[in-house]
């Protein structure tokens, strides 16, 4: 979808990515699944834990800055080394 969109803006000068984060610590993950699960949260990732809200945040800030102005199209994962099973 991203890159489909990202042809369709780029006619009126609109460029299109996508941040495709992995387990990201946020107030509330605890509330939004069992106990058993929120204290392994982001395990599995090879950094061992799930993301910081800032760690993603540079990222996103330098996407919308004239810096990425020649990246368009493009999807960004930022899954702590987590690969699909």
């Amino acid at each position: 979808m991203t890159k489909a969109l990202a042809k369709f803006g780029m006619e009126s000068g609109v460029r299109v990515n996508a941040v495709a984060p992995g387990p990201v610590w946020t107030p509330f993950i605890p509330c939004t699944m069992p106990a058993d699960k929120f204290q392994t949260f982001g395990a599995d990732t090879l950094f061992g834990r799930p993301a910081q809200p800032i760690e993603l945040a540079p990222l996103c800030v330098w996407l919308a800055s004239p810096a990425a102005s020649y990246v368009t199209a493009e999807v960004f994962g930022c899954t702590g080394g987590k690969t699909p099973v």
